[in-house]
């Protein structure tokens, strides 16, 4: 019915039409009624934190999230057409916000692994009225002075917008991640690294192990759409092996309060690289 209901409107009225419904609907159904909420109630993420002092700056910032509070940058990333916090798939925004939004007047290097694509052949499809790179122009507003580049396996998606390039990858061949890296733009590093590519454990690990050396100083490093079911994975591997592998970082497996009637994968990886550690390159 969603659906349906949304297609008639897109059908139906001009495209800034359908856009000032599309917002007006959120802020009617969404932003205001979890923001007076907010006031009132604070939905807290469960943490799980790996080679983190309690009393750190990052630990803090986590748990001072309020997952019903909705943000500035909840505003950007629906208005274009990003799920990271619309209400209606995750809140992630609110973390992003909590961890990020101090440094939105700095020139940063942000990398999204995955575009989105309309190609129903791949896993990752968002169906036909999904806007590929819709993150990408979020985080270019959110980060006015940022350089923002995309990579994924659809090269139909890829593009180049004022401070927007975007490259190809297939984020479960390590020969692939090394191309990526291999670019000229990307030669410094990032700032911040988002993993919203495809959503398996396996990939996620392969695109981690091929990326986290490029992570700079400061910098964070997020996985998006963790399955309830692959908690467990993610929790072992934190604990056993990049708790003890990556010294110099700070790791958080991040479950976010949802609603219980969607689907069970709102829950992220971050990881902190500290200000005052050197790149692993």
């Amino acid at each position: 019915m969603e659906s349906a209901l949304r297609e008639l409107l897109r059908r139906g009225l001009s495209p800034k039409a359908f856009e000032l419904v599309r917002m007006g609907r959120w802020y009617l159904l969404f932003y205001f009624p979890s923001l007076v909420a907010s006031w009132f109630v604070k939905r807290k993420p469960e943490l799980y934190l790996f080679r983190c002092e309690a009393t750190s700056d990052f630990a803090h910032r986590l748990r001072d999230v309020n997952a019903l509070a909705p943000t500035r940058m909840c505003r950007v990333m629906t208005k274009h057409d990003s799920d990271k916090g619309n209400g209606c798939c995750h809140n992630y925004t609110t973390v992003y916000s909590a961890l990020l939004k101090e440094r939105s007047d700095r020139p940063l290097r942000i990398l999204e692994l995955g575009l989105g694509t309309n190609n129903p052949k791949l896993p990752s499809s968002m169906g036909v009225h999904g806007r590929p790179g819709a993150s990408l122009r979020g985080w270019r507003e959110i980060f006015p002075h940022a350089l923002v580049y995309g990579a994924d396996i659809d090269r139909v998606t890829l593009f180049q917008e004022d401070r927007i390039k975007t490259f190809y990858c297939d984020q479960c061949d390590q020969g692939s991640i090394r191309d990526l890296w291999s670019q000229s733009d990307l030669q410094a590093g990032t700032d911040v690294i988002i993993d919203d590519g495809l959503h398996a454990f396996e990939a996620n690990v392969c695109f981690l192990e091929g990326s986290i050396e490029h992570l700079c100083p400061g910098g964070t490093y997020i996985i998006e759409d963790i399955k309830d079911g692959a908690v467990n994975k993610w929790y072992e591997r934190l604990e056993q092996v990049y708790s003890k592998r990556y010294p110099s970082l700070e790791f958080a497996l991040v479950a976010l309060p949802a609603a219980p009637n969607l689907q069970r994968d709102n829950n992220i990886v971050v990881i902190h690289r500290r200000a005052d550690e050197e790149r692993l390159l």
